[in-house]
């Protein structure tokens, strides 16, 4: 599933902005300094289904799998997640989050857009639970699954192109 291959792949070198412009397809990020869900989803069908979790690397390593995984989904634009407070204000984590989305941006070309990701996890949890998986397979899998939550409330709510996110809660 969309891994990184060869090390020589140009890493280094950003993509020329929006490189598919005609593609629907989005990317929803479960933003983390371990591991980052990821989920893949349509603008038009709005629909989306978990991808993967990617365990981090290195620098290097991480660009190469990001630039790699815009190129073979054809992204259209990236969905981070930001872990908003109760109040609605932005977190640390929030703040990293942008960070990310900032550094993905350059590195692919692909716009960001920022939803609110308050519940996601907790919500994956429960359906992972009641899925009755063992703790270790539940956590194989929350990260995607929080992911494509997320990116399902994005494309419901039509929140498309803002820099502000969302709330789902």
């Amino acid at each position: 599933m969309g891994k990184a291959k060869g090390e020589d792949s140009g890493a280094d070198a950003p993509l020329s902005p929006s490189p598919f412009p005609l593609s629907k397809r989005v990317a929803g990020i479960d933003y983390g300094t371990v591991r980052i869900g990821i989920a893949i989803g349509d603008l038009e069908v709005r629909m989306a289904s978990p991808y993967e979790n990617y365990t981090r690397r290195s620098d290097r390593l991480d660009a190469q799998y990001f630039k790699q995984l815009a190129q073979e989904e054809r992204l259209a634009r990236w969905v981070v997640g930001l872990p908003v407070h109760l109040s609605g204000e932005e977190s640390q984590k929030s703040h990293e989050a942008r960070q990310f989305g900032k550094w993905l941006t350059e590195l692919t070309g692909v716009p960001v857009d920022y939803f609110d990701e308050r519940y996601t996890s907790a919500h994956a949890e429960e359906i992972l639970q009641a899925a009755n998986l063992t703790k270790k397979k539940r956590k194989a899998r929350l990260d995607a699954l929080a992911a494509q939550i997320m990116l399902t409330a994005y494309l419901e709510s039509g929140a498309q192109g803002n820099d502000d996110p969302g709330s789902i809660g």
